[in-house]
């Protein structure tokens, strides 16, 4: 693990939750200044779809990193890890699509999401990013514990419960992303092994 890596972790480990909260904010901000309680667009909810865009940019970007803390001790947990990996990323890439439809109606009138992948992408970025956490918690040494892919996950169900429990989600998520966001350069394993 390089120092660039591993500052990189720590920054999008920090960065997500945070930007995760804000969309959520914005978008309870925006359903109370809806005159019809509904939302749609306008101030609140443009800075919130940019947060959340901001976030699933920046979940990529952490799911290419998490691969590159896996310890690839066989072919078998590379191409695991790398499937992983490329799950994250195709399903992240799905709800930024998604997301630039939200905030221009023009391109999502040009090129909507096909509903094949509106189906496929959500659970792949959640597979794809729950197991390259699994990995790092079940390597040997463990460089994770075992509480942060389940809080992780935790976040995802808060979510799927309410879209206006996304706040919450986002704090859920902040713990489950905890150790990758204060852990140095080879202090992943000290990170676990206090679990």
């Amino acid at each position: 693990m390089t120092e660039t890596t591993t500052r990189a972790t720590r920054l999008f480990a920090q960065l997500v939750p945070l930007f995760m909260f804000l969309y959520g904010v914005f978008r309870l901000i925006d359903g109370r200044d809806g005159r019809d309680g509904d939302h749609g667009p306008g101030l609140a909810w443009n800075i919130g779809h940019s947060f959340f865009f901001a976030a699933f940019l920046l979940l990529g970007a952490l799911v290419v990193e998490l691969c590159s803390l896996v310890h690839f001790d066989t072919a078998r947990r590379a191409a695991a890890a790398g499937a992983a990996m490329v799950a994250g990323v195709f399903g992240a890439g799905c709800f930024l699509w998604v997301m630039l439809g939200d905030l221009f109606p023009r391109f999502d009138d040009a090129a909507p999401l096909p509903e094949p992948l509106e189906l496929v992408g959500p659970p792949a970025f959640q597979v794809g990013i729950l197991t390259l956490l699994t990995m790092l918690v079940v390597s040997r040494p463990a460089r994770l514990p075992a509480w942060s892919p389940l809080l992780v996950f935790a976040a995802f169900l808060v979510i799927a419960v309410n879209l206006d429990l996304l706040p919450l989600a986002a704090v859920i998520l902040m713990a489950g992303l905890a150790p990758l966001a204060r852990t140095r350069a080879g202090s992943l394993r000290a990170s676990a092994n206090a679990s």
